[in-house]
């Protein structure tokens, strides 16, 4: 398990490669929800989302023969932006595998950012396309299934825990259970009190039904939120959520987008639905809890064009 030292060291690893976002009370989310939201903004992070934090401390723990190596990272897309763009940064050569419902945007920024990327038919291809990498020499960087990852991705929840206000719930999206890993075990440690809450999307549910079956097991992929599609959570992460996470929820696409949507008009902040799930389920959760609550949500990333913001929404047959 990830311990609260562990991710101090990674804050201080990456202190000047990351920015420490913004924590703001949303009086718009607030009004829309009936209860004090405060918002942590990841998707202003300089790479689009919180994986810069996890990418960043990991290659900076790696040694210079592993660094030399080269480096390799399987993603939905932000873990790929954040690689390639870190990589570049501290002169290592890296290659990104994607699927093909990764956002273009994402295959173009890390192409970009120097990296060399490999498109698959779907994620677990991805995933095996990597593994076949590994054997040649490359340095693995998991999205999630690594505990120097984890504890930089924790940072987010070591930033939050320090800069908001009171609070009562805190609601983090899940792909394959980095984030919320790290932010749990950061709150845990800082504010004790505090639940937090899971939060999914229908077709990219590794977590709930790893947690149904007691242990990580494979899911069919079908949601339009690739960000989040994980094809399996692993142990590690399961660990974390199991242990610390009050419950994961999980909200259909249509619910995603229509969350992104609300939180432009209410937060003004454009945030892919990787972010959009956590106002459904914010819903859900204040009908657990009452309206005495005091919410914390993750806005984890923003890498989606208007382009593919006007497609979901024409799909959905939203406003």
């Amino acid at each position: 398990m990830i311990e609260i030292a562990d991710i101090e060291t990674a804050a201080e690893r990456i202190a000047g490669h990351v920015v420490r976002t913004p924590t703001v009370p949303s009086p718009g989310l607030s009004a829309l929800l009936g209860v004090p939201v405060t918002a942590k903004l990841e998707l202003l992070q300089h790479t689009g989302s919180f994986k810069v934090r996890g990418a960043a401390a990991k290659l900076l723990a790696l040694s210079e023969a592993e660094r030399a190596a080269g480096v390799v990272a399987v993603s939905g897309g932000n873990h790929g932006i954040a690689l390639a763009v870190t990589a570049a940064a501290l002169d290592v050569k890296a290659t990104v595998v994607m699927p093909r419902s990764a956002p273009v945007r994402a295959v173009e920024i890390a192409q970009a950012s120097g990296a060399t990327v490999r498109v698959t038919d779907d994620m677990a291809g991805a995933f095996a396309l990597t593994a076949e990498l590994r054997q040649e020499g490359l340095t693995l960087v998991h999205p999630f299934d690594d505990p120097v990852v984890i504890a930089g991705q924790g940072t987010v929840g070591l930033e939050f825990a320090e800069d908001a206000g009171e609070l009562t719930d805190v609601l983090v999206s899940i792909g394959g259970g980095g984030l919320i890993s790290g932010v749990a075990a950061a709150l845990r440690a800082r504010r004790p009190g505090v639940r937090v809450w899971g939060v999914e999307t229908e077709g990219a549910q590794a977590m709930s039904e790893a947690l149904a079956a007691g242990g990580p097991v494979p899911v069919a992929l079908t949601s339009i939120v690739s960000t989040l599609s994980a094809p399996a959570v692993s142990q590690l992460t399961y660990d974390h959520v199991a242990e610390l996470v009050t419950e994961v929820l999980v909200v259909p696409d249509r619910e995603a987008v229509q969350g992104s949507l609300d939180l432009a008009d209410h937060a003004k902040v454009w945030a892919e639905p990787a972010a959009g799930c956590l106002l459904p389920a914010a819903r859900r959760v204040l009908e657990r809890v009452g309206d005495d609550a005091r919410l914390g949500l993750v806005v984890c990333g923003g890498n989606a064009t208007t382009a593919d913001m006007a497609a979901w929404t024409d799909h959905f047959a939203l406003r």
